[in-house]
């Protein structure tokens, strides 16, 4: 796209429609209680986002959750309809454990290394998200976190190269495409249908973005396919 001035302008890939926030709590599961912190609510309020995630927000296990790659989950509004039909019930901003509720994209809108101006941050994609059981745990459907996979509605993750302040109403402005142009949707495929891929993983793996995490995991399965 060009500008009036005959320079380039960075494409708009949506807004942020909610911010959301949780302090880990105390929830049962089974015949234990389990601390977690996906009950996310609406912040109301501009945020300041540091490398590690947003002012006022907190993960439980922090093995499989938050740190640099997985600063900031991001979940599709797009995908709000189909789930509201699918469990019964209307769903409010935050309903995925999200930090970020985004317009107008989807897990084919954005590449594994793309960058993303939002606010005054400049954050990058890092892997699409991986729901675990407390998905499942807070809507009471523990199908739930295999169903994200199965249909690929799974969000993802942005790791921040510039701090600084969010709010509702940002757009997300497109900085760079990656130009190895793995969208999230890609990935997915990957990891959750096709995954004996050895050419699909191999461009994945050659993402040097690629979260360290997701680059562990696909290492390992390529070399046990290679054996």
């Amino acid at each position: 796209m060009i500008n009036a001035d005959g320079g380039e302008t960075m494409p708009t890939l949506g807004k942020l429609m909610s911010l959301n926030i949780a302090r880990p709590i105390s929830v049962r599961h089974g015949s234990k209680e389990v601390q977690t912190g996906i009950f996310k609510q609406p912040a109301g309020r501009p945020l300041e986002l540091s490398k590690t995630g947003l002012e006022g927000d907190a993960q439980a296990d922090l093995v499989n959750h938050g740190g640099a790659d997985k600063a900031v989950c991001v979940y599709p509004f797009a995908h709000y309809d189909f789930w509201e039909k699918e469990l019964g019930a209307a769903l409010a901003f935050g309903a995925f454990g999200e930090n970020f509720t985004v317009s107008d994209l989807d897990e084919r809108s954005l590449c594994i290394g793309d960058t993303v101006h939002v606010g005054t941050t400049l954050l990058q994609v890092s892997q699409p998200r991986q729901p675990c059981f407390k998905l499942g745990l807070k809507h009471g459907r523990q199908d739930l976190p295999d169903l994200v996979q199965l249909l690929g509605y799974t969000g993802f993750y942005f790791r921040v190269l510039r701090e600084g302040k969010v709010a509702e109403g940002d757009e997300l402005i497109l900085e760079r495409r990656h130009p190895e142009g793995m969208t999230i949707a890609e990935a997915n495929r990957l990891q959750y249908r096709d995954k004996s891929d050895i050419n699909g993983m191999k461009r994945l793996l050659g993402i040097a973005e690629l979260s360290d995490s997701w680059r562990k995991s696909f290492e390992f399965r390529l070399a046990g396919l290679q054996a």
